[in-house]
């Protein structure tokens, strides 16, 4: 036998202590975008309309929906939509073949 001391190995670091950096990381950088979020949605309701979309440039719907090629007396293309109590559908053929047809768009609110 011999009496060499066993040599001690260093205790681990245990793991509590090992995960609270990564934790407190993840949480900083989340609260600094939500922050950053707010105060971009605060500076950006102070902006008017066109300014807004030079600083977020995005393809809006109002945009897309618009880019049709129809003008002022073109026909109407097909359409076929559900009715409002949803038991049948309504097909703008079928209306134009009782006569001539009016759409209205708008907002009534």
């Amino acid at each position: 036998m011999s009496s060499a001391p066993l040599s001690q190995p260093s205790a681990p670091v245990p793991p509590a202590k090992r995960r609270w950096k990564p934790i407190l990381l993840k949480t900083a950088i989340t609260l600094f975008v939500l922050w950053l979020g707010f105060v971009f949605g605060a500076v950006m309701a102070h902006m008017p309309i066109p300014a807004v979309f030079l600083a977020a440039p995005f393809e809006t719907m109002w945009v897309r929906a618009r880019a049709g090629d129809l003008h002022a007396g073109d026909t109407a293309p097909e359409f076929n939509l559900q009715t409002l109590d949803k038991t049948s559908r309504v097909a703008l053929s079928s209306l134009n073949a009782r006569g001539p047809v009016v759409l209205v768009f708008g907002s009534y609110t």
